[in-house]
């Protein structure tokens, strides 16, 4: 969606001179060790230069060093674990924001909702699970720190199997210790399980939290379980974001949607894909050339709006214009509950699964 966009508008103008976006991909089979052997394919053999991350934190993680070593950028739309930022590297820059922020949201919401019905934040009871990975780790370590902030009660801190096939086991703990709020993160595999069985297994808690919702599918596999779900989300088409490619994050999405029919919801992961894609064509134009160096410095100094949202690096090379907001599934819909200033909609707690 990016490099057509770009192309169709007439390419990007790097010193007076125009040109015209391509991408060249391999499929790394998300398997890091692969990554690192077909970047390194990429620059030494087919003379890339300008580099667009993998998908997923561990192979982006792979990534870095590589590109490091080469000193060739890379913006990376799909890495969003914490480590890759304090590492010192000059060369990565993430237009996503990072990992920890995911569910922080729904940390805060429910104790919002907790003291909209005369108790305390303290009281909230939370129970989670978490894949065993770079990226559902940092998730935990964020729901962690704000748990901790609000003087929240974990009563349930669970590691999901490595295969993310079944987490009855914890769902049963679940059903006896009667959390006010179950948060899970385990990739789109994960949240496809874990939407599943907590449909079979009736689990009844007034909030559910879990990332990867749009990529598992869940509302259209799991559609009655899933109602009221809350999923973090980099990206939303009903936010005001703008710019002068799509013109508006409804336009992407309906752009998106135009092109590919079978999508019913638009996942942020491919609207951060396409932001990458604006951000090298907005720094090549300010480098005014592509030696990798000068587009390296006008990525660092990168400062713009786009529909995705805004986008400024810190030194680090993570986003930090840019906040995480929550959805709530509500009849098959993935509708902004929070931050309250972003929301479109006002939340249903407590959630219901619905009768279909």
């Amino acid at each position: 969606m990016g490099v057509d966009k770009v192309n169709e508008m007439g390419g990007v103008n790097v010193g007076g001179k125009k040109y015209k976006l391509e991408v060249k991909y391999y499929d790394d089979e998300s398997t890091p060790l692969r990554t690192a052997q077909l970047l390194e394919r990429l620059i030494n053999q087919d003379g890339v230069k300008f580099v667009l991350g993998p998908y997923s934190s561990a192979t982006t993680t792979a990534a870095a060093p590589v590109v490091e070593k080469y000193e060739i950028p890379m913006v990376e739309a799909e890495g969003a674990a914490r480590s890759l930022f304090n590492k010192g590297y000059k060369y990565t820059f993430a237009v996503l924001s990072t990992s920890e922020l995911y569910l922080a949201s729904a940390i805060g919401l429910a104790a919002e909702v907790a003291e909209k019905n005369g108790k305390k934040a303290s009281d909230v009871k939370i129970a989670m699970a978490f894949e065993n990975d770079p990226f559902s780790l940092d998730v935990r370590a964020g729901v962690l720190a704000d748990a901790e902030k609000y003087g929240m009660k974990i009563v349930l801190d669970d590691k999901m199997p490595r295969d993310l096939n079944d987490i009855s086991a914890t769902l049963t703990k679940v059903k006896a210790l009667k959390p006010d709020l179950l948060v899970i993160s385990g990739h789109n595999k994960g949240a496809a399980t874990a939407a599943r069985q907590i449909g079979e297994m009736k689990i009844d808690v007034p909030m559910i939290a879990l990332t990867h919702c749009e990529g598992a599918k869940i509302t259209t596999n799991f559609p009655g379980t899933v109602n009221g779900f809350l999923c973090p989300t980099q990206w939303a088409e009903t936010l005001t974001y703008s710019d002068k490619y799509f013109g508006s994050a409804s336009g992407y999405d309906k752009a998106v949607k135009a092109k590919f029919p079978s999508y019913k919801n638009v996942p942020y992961q491919t609207a951060q894909a396409t932001a990458a894609v604006l951000v090298y064509a907005d720094a090549l134009e300010r480098a005014g050339s592509l030696d990798p160096k000068k587009v390296r410095d006008a990525l660092s100094a990168t400062d713009m709006m786009t529909f995705y949202g805004p986008i400024k690096f810190a030194p680090e090379g993570n986003n930090t214009a840019k906040p995480m907001v929550l959805r709530q599934i509500q009849d098959g819909q993935y509708n902004v509950v929070a931050p309250s200033k972003y929301a479109s909609h006002p939340l249903q707690w407590p959630r219901k699964a619905s009768a279909n």
